[in-house]
């Protein structure tokens, strides 16, 4: 079974690229919305994350995710602190789900692939990209947020060329029929192989 890595920054629409996939048959790991449940139900992350960022970081036992959000994303060696704490967790846990699969192929939809340095654990690569200030109004929108805000998150991320220049495959995500059009393209190479 090949294991694929779907990435792209933030607003470029991974997550529905990733569904277009799964629309397919292709069995799809959201390696965000893993982390977040296991943030929430993890005790050896909850245990790391409070004593890195404080008690503060659970409010009724539950994340506060807008306490840890103000720190990270102000902070590039508090993410990398977040992240050292809760990717390696997250990797154990897609490891067991991807052993549960039975397709020619699994994604695992992930932002931050390269940043983490893991491109290495994929047999390839797919990158989805939109134009910045798509991926700009399409986060403002859905996140009901500032587009300052968007611009600090999207500092934390690398420059689309290094990662265009790693990826195997290139979706450019700017009209859905033409995005479903590309999936299907590589999804077809993928089987091929």
């Amino acid at each position: 079974m090949k294991i694929i890595g779907l990435t792209g920054g933030i607003g470029s629409g991974k997550t529905t690229v990733a569904k277009m996939f799964s629309d397919l048959g292709v069995p799809v790991y959201y390696a965000d919305d893993e982390a977040k449940k296991l943030m929430n139900s993890s005790k050896t992350i909850r245990q790391k994350l409070c004593n890195a960022f404080g008690e503060e970081t659970y409010i009724s036992g539950l994340l506060n995710r807008k306490y840890l959000a103000d720190i990270v994303f102000q902070d590039k060696e508090k993410l990398e602190e977040i992240n050292a704490i809760v990717h390696p967790e997250v990797y154990k846990h897609f490891k067991s789900w991807v052993q549960k699969q039975k397709a020619k192929y699994v994604l695992q939809e992930s932002a931050i692939i390269f940043e983490n340095n893991k491109q290495d654990l994929f047999d390839a690569i797919i990158t989805v990209i939109a134009p910045k200030e798509v991926k700009i109004d399409r986060i403002v929108h859905r996140d009901n947020t500032q587009r300052e805000n968007v611009l600090a998150r999207m500092k934390n991320q690398l420059n689309d060329d290094f990662i265009l220049s790693n990826s195997d495959y290139i979706i450019y995500n700017t009209d859905l029929e033409d995005s479903n059009r590309q999936v299907k393209e590589i999804h077809a190479k993928i089987l091929s192989t």
